[in-house]
């Protein structure tokens, strides 16, 4: 699947998508084992080095207070600007796991460093899965021995299987960016299907470069990519303890992207159609999802409009309506309203698909049988405009099913 595929997601004239058989970025290894940790007896523990001699990263996670011990533990003890390895596994979210859960980690992260050949503060750690289980450091240690033996630039698909959960397709891509002083590549791994919501999703994410930045910059750009991404998101609104999101920069393009430069700029552009991208792929494979929107609401405050877009995009009445092709817009009135109480009637205007079906709160005429086809695709787009001017905002989200809830009514059974 192109990571350019929906129709919400541009690539930049200077970035071209590779075969995704294209590998790491130079001075990049990964791979993934099956450790056992998964009942499928699929890849489930992921390693991923960096072999640059002058690297920099960033990093950002969940803003749950209740975050898992990886996130825990890699906040604490690593030095987020200079990473040097990624420790990720599936099967067991090692969250909720108390004092033992940070001991746990500790020693899964010491033996990642130890088959790395970097210290402990230069590996990350990320995990996904059920909560509350205890995280099988045996198994894991196995896998992290199997891996190392399997590193290699040709390593990113093993290494996307062992972080999947209930993803229905890998989420991963390789593009070439051109810059003023050379072409650099970049490349990331992503998973995530279900409790995915606005304010980051449940997710992991892994991406490379061997372009050469530092640190500060690194941040900076992670940090405003994923605000145009992974935070513009919803499957059911849920937070997740375990998100994490990794930039790696290995430098060994030997091509220097100063902070401040068109450079940045470019690479910048090119990192936010990727991870916008690879969000729009985490919302289409919403557990159960058929069908995918984007709400875009303008107006007045910007308080204001984030509200009604998260109101709507999680409405689990408009989710259920998205997923029937019913052009219910009164359940975006609806939903829109909660949002924003007042004795005032709140003068909306509403579009679905370019057809005005509502203006100041009061319904248009419409051909009925028209609007249905309009919602009848995969992408479906609604447009709100309150009173005011100033503010914009977008939330991406997926339809509600019957098998959401079949899979996550049974999910640990």
């Amino acid at each position: 699947m192109s990571v350019f595929g929906s129709r919400w997601v541009h690539a930049p004239g200077h970035v071209r998508e590779l075969p995704g058989d294209a590998g790491l970025p130079e001075g990049f290894r990964a791979a993934g084992a099956a450790a056992g940790l998964k009942p499928s007896g699929d890849p489930d523990v992921g390693l991923l080095v960096c072999d640059g001699e002058q690297p920099s990263s960033a990093a950002v996670f969940t803003s749950s207070s209740t975050a898992a011990a990886p996130v825990l533990v890699t906040r604490e003890r690593c030095r987020l600007g200079s990473l040097r390895a990624v420790l990720a596994n599936s099967g067991c979210a090692n969250a909720a796991t108390g004092s033992r859960g940070l001991d746990d980690a500790a020693k899964t992260q010491g033996a990642a460093a130890a088959a790395a050949g970097v210290s402990e503060a230069e590996v990350a750690l990320a995990s996904t899965g059920a909560i509350s289980h205890y995280l099988p450091v045996d198994a894991v240690v196995k896998g992290i021995l199997q891996a190392r033996g399997e590193l290699r630039r040709e390593g990113d698909r093993d290494f996307q299987a062992a972080i999947q959960t209930t993803d229905r397709f890998e989420k991963r891509a390789n593009l070439e960016v051109e810059l003023s002083s050379g072409p650099v590549r970049l490349c990331a791994q992503c998973k995530g299907a279900g409790m995915i919501s606005p304010r980051f999703a449940t997710m992991l994410c892994f991406v490379e470069t061997d372009a050469r930045l530092g640190a500060e910059t690194a941040q900076l750009l992670l940090g405003t990519c994923v605000a145009r991404s992974f935070d513009r998101v919803s499957v059911d609104g849920q937070l997740s303890t375990n998100d994490t999101a990794i930039l790696m920069a290995s430098g060994s393009s030997g091509v220097r992207v100063a902070a401040d430069s068109e450079d940045e700029l470019r690479l910048g552009e090119a990192l936010d159609a990727l991870l916008r991208g690879l969000a729009v792929m985490l919302v289409a494979d919403g557990e159960g999802a058929q069908r995918v929107a984007r709400v875009l609401v303008r107006g007045g405050g910007q308080e204001r409009v984030e509200s009604v877009a998260r109101a709507v995009a999680n409405s689990p009445l408009v989710k259920a309506a998205l997923h029937g092709g019913d052009p219910n817009w009164g359940r975006i009135v609806q939903a829109a309203g909660g949002a924003l109480p007042g004795p005032d009637p709140l003068a909306i205007d509403v579009w679905i698909e370019d057809r005005q079906v509502c203006s100041a709160g009061a319904a248009l005429p419409y051909e009925e049988a028209e609007l249905a086809r309009a919602v009848s695709g995969l992408e479906v787009e609604y447009e709100l405009a309150l009173p005011g001017e100033g503010a914009v905002t977008e939330v991406f989200f997926s339809d509600l099913s019957a098998d959401y809830v079949a899979l996550n009514a049974h999910y640990t059974t």
